[in-house]
């Protein structure tokens, strides 16, 4: 790998706000900076009722081919080497705007560690999604860090390098 091709990105999609705590926590342990994946269109709190299956959010995720619009979706990542990537758990899944990032940007020959946010939801559903929809991909299983300190967060990270 290239000296040069060493740095890590986080890119996380929040809207509450938990993942983006989260994604924050990692910078402070990695000193990465971060990027936000941010829908074109808003999603407003209907938008977002799980339990409405007429919702926004509700119709995205029971359509596969979804792919929302994103604002800035092309992103540098010439000097990158390993990308965070953060999500909320939608439906055992990440939800579809992480797809649009990734179609979006080269991810090749990038090592993708994925964290997520869930009340209950482990990570296993979404990472096993990616790695099918994306199978050049080289996604690394991460966990779910709901409430992680950042020391918690620094360990994890240290685990991940054995």
């Amino acid at each position: 790998m290239d000296k040069e091709n060493t740095k890590a990105l986080i890119v996380y999609y929040s809207e509450t706000g938990t993942t983006e705590a989260i994604a924050k926590k990692i910078s402070q342990a990695t000193g990465a900076d971060l990027y936000r994946i941010e829908p074109e269109q808003p999603y407003t709190s209907a938008d977002l009722d799980w339990q409405d299956n007429n919702s926004r959010s509700s119709k995205e995720m029971n359509d596969r081919s979804a792919r929302p619009a994103i604002k800035d979706g092309k992103v540098n990542l010439d000097n990158v080497a390993t990308v965070y990537l953060g999500y909320p758990i939608w439906w055992d899944q990440a939800p579809h705007v992480v797809n649009t990032f990734i179609e979006s940007n080269d991810l090749s020959g990038k090592k993708i560690i994925t964290f997520c946010t869930s009340g209950e939801t482990s990570i296993d559903g979404s990472v096993r999604q990616l790695k099918s929809a994306y199978p050049a991909l080289d996604f690394v299983k991460g966990r779910r860090l709901n409430g992680a300190s950042v020391n918690e967060i620094e360990k994890w990270i240290s685990s991940l390098k054995k």
